[in-house]
């Protein structure tokens, strides 16, 4: 047996365990940075350190607090809340307690957040602040199991019988320890790895969400699996600003309990361009999204400096993208990453221009970064490859604890999800369907064994829903979700996230785009602008301080998205060319359900939303 096996195999029944391990081996060590705001509101954050001996501090006052509440093994308490260092103390405290987590992200409205809440059967909500606790107010009387709301920022908020504040529940934890010394260790030793861990919500792209089961084995499996990659150690800073009620944020905390590096929480999107530089990470994890808009916004940028800029930036970003995939090639043949001797000084040129200052607005000390959630336009990842910007790509659904796949260090090949992690299992069904078998797999639906059924195998094969390809040597390439391919009219098929993300690697001004043509003679699309690009983009173009559905209905703006979408076409076959779009008065948002909180587009509420678009796209066609 390898190290690696024997490391994943003799795992502890639990992350609650691996934090106490954690906690006794490194106690003085630094786990966690956050920041305070000042006082004032005006100037930069203080940003402040918990070591591992004062996090299980917290930790065990939390978790003595909901035993104290009556919390029982398995009872589920739900997390409402933005990522901050309390979501993940709390989390911590609830599975210390042999509780159950219930994530609830922020965003979600207060009919979606009663059902979540009811469906989980929930005791206990520890809620963010005054517009979480607003919304479980709302919908008490549908809530009779929900005994007790806990509230992380109680300003503004009146607590008494129904609520209180963290701070309260921490003094009543540390006073039901005094009583009890050994409860924590007592409730740790007694969880099995069976017990159910954590309840994540599907924000689904359509339908009711479905409650995934993750059991205590799934978490410190990834937690071992991730360790064993190789991919994080000890010394690492970690930025963390994932949305922690998605699984992409919780198993990037089960890997850092396991190596014991610093992570830096901070869920403030607003904030990640001025936290880079101060936190200055050697890794974080990102969405796609992140990752185009940086590319787009240094695209626009270095358009307003002038053609001449502009003009170095689309060289510099064509000899990355070469550089990328000359070294990413020779890697693949020879096991190291050299390129000819002319690409590498073009490439040192080029560096000095404008890569170093990319890196040096990441931080300065990112060795790599984490993609997942949805596929990266192989364009823009070459380019941050070439830009000494290493984006790793990985895989993985709610259903196996997210991270089923990733790439392998300097071995990495963008345009694929890697390998997949050291006891996961992978097979290409008949019709293309990606299917998985692990300890990374969930136990199923909440309540729903039907629906678990239909994607669980009584032999433990997991249908992911997903097409791809693997590559003789492991590495898996995702086509493509089986239920967004587009057959046209014709009997053609279509992957329209493959366009869309070409599209977006073509178009800087681009935020969201939809392709169109499921049982239509051609493919069509909705675009949806960047609001900051293309105001920036309307000062040259005579549209100066108009709003954006000005900007975007301005006959000019719809000739500069034409020249782009040629531009795609020129590269495609001709069924996959998109032959007419139309630009949208706003952008996609999680706030009108067009997107999901982890940035993902529902595309059927987006084809009912602009129905009339589409319509109007194929008005005068025959269609077959």
């Amino acid at each position: 047996m390898s190290d690696t096996q024997t490391l994943i195999e003799n795992r502890p029944p639990s992350v609650a365990a691996l934090f106490l391990e954690r906690v006794a081996a490194t106690p003085d060590a630094e786990a966690y940075r956050y920041p305070v705001p000042p006082a004032s509101g005006q100037g930069p954050d203080d940003w402040k350190s918990l070591s591992w001996a004062q996090a299980a501090e917290r930790v065990y006052a939390i978790a003595a607090g909901l035993i104290d509440l009556g919390v029982q093994p398995e009872q589920r308490v739900a997390l409402a809340s933005s990522t901050r260092v309390e979501w993940i103390l709390a989390d911590l405290g609830i599975m210390c307690a042999g509780g159950a987590t219930t994530t609830v992200y922020p965003q979600t409205n207060a009919d979606e957040s009663a059902f979540i809440l009811s469906d989980s059967e929930s005791r206990v909500l520890i809620a963010e602040d005054a517009a979480q606790l607003a919304k479980a107010v709302e919908k008490r009387p549908e809530l009779p199991e929900l005994t007790k709301v806990v509230v992380i920022d109680a300003a503004g908020v009146e607590t008494g019988d129904w609520v209180i504040s963290l701070a309260e529940l921490e003094e009543r934890g540390t006073a039901y320890l005094e009583q009890h010394p050994q409860l924590i260790k007592e409730r740790v030793g007694a969880i099995t790895k069976d017990q159910l861990a954590t309840l994540i919500y599907t924000s689904g792209t359509t339908g009711r969400p479905k409650g995934v089961r993750l059991p205590h084995d799934n978490w410190a499996y990834m937690a071992k699996a991730i360790a064993a990659t190789g991919l994080i150690g000890g010394e690492d800073v970690q930025y963390l600003w994932l949305p922690l009620a998605h699984v992409f944020g919780k198993v990037l905390t089960s890997g850092q309990i396991e190596v014991g590096h610093v992570t830096a929480v901070d869920g403030r999107v607003d904030k990640i361009i001025e936290n880079l530089p101060v936190v200055q990470p050697t890794y974080m994890a990102a969405v796609p999204r992140i990752f185009e808009k940086v590319y787009n916004g240094v695209a626009a940028k270095a358009r307003e400096g002038g053609g001449a800029k502009y003009r170095i930036f689309q060289w510099a970003a064509e000899v990355a993208r070469e550089y990328a995939k000359a070294s990413q090639d020779n890697f693949r043949r020879t096991g190291t990453a050299s390129v000819p001797f002319g690409l590498g000084a073009k490439h040192k040129i080029a560096d000095a221009l404008v890569y170093g200052k990319l890196r040096e607005a990441f931080g300065g000390r990112l060795r790599a970064c984490v993609s997942g959630a949805s596929a990266l336009s192989p364009e823009i990842g070459y380019f941050f490859a070439g830009a000494g910007i290493h984006i790793l790509e990985g895989y993985g659904l709610t259903e196996t604890s997210a991270a089923s796949f990733v790439n392998p260090g300097e071995a990495y090949r963008t345009g694929t999800v890697g390998k997949p992690l050291p006891g996961t299992e992978v097979r290409i069904a008949d019709d293309g369907e990606i299917l998985l078998r692990g300890p990374g797999i969930m136990e199923g639906y909440h309540q729903q064994p039907e629906k678990t059924a239909e994607v669980l195998e009584s032999d433990g094969w997991f249908h992911t829903g997903d097409i791809g390809e693997l590559s003789p040597d492991g590495y898996l390439r995702i086509t493509d979700r089986k239920k967004d391919l587009i057959k046209t009219s014709g009997g053609k098929y279509v992957a329209p996230a493959e366009l869309e993300g070409q599209f977006k690697a073509v178009c800087p001004y681009v935020s969201n785009i939809l392709v169109h043509g499921a049982d239509r003679n051609y493919c069509t699309a909705l675009i949806a602008l960047d609001e900051l690009a293309i105001q920036e983009w309307a000062k040259e173009n005579g549209l100066e301080g108009k709003p954006y559905a000005e900007i975007v209905a301005a006959p000019q703006t719809v000739e500069m998205v034409d020249g782009y979408v040629r531009q795609l076409n020129a590269g495609l076959q001709r069924w996959q060319t998109i032959k007419k779009f139309r630009l949208l008065p706003r952008d996609l948002d999680v706030e009108h359900g067009e997107i999901t909180p982890s940035l993902k587009l529902k595309r059927p509420v987006v084809e009912r939303e602009y129905k009339h678009l589409i319509d109007e796209m194929y008005a005068g066609t025959r269609e077959a």
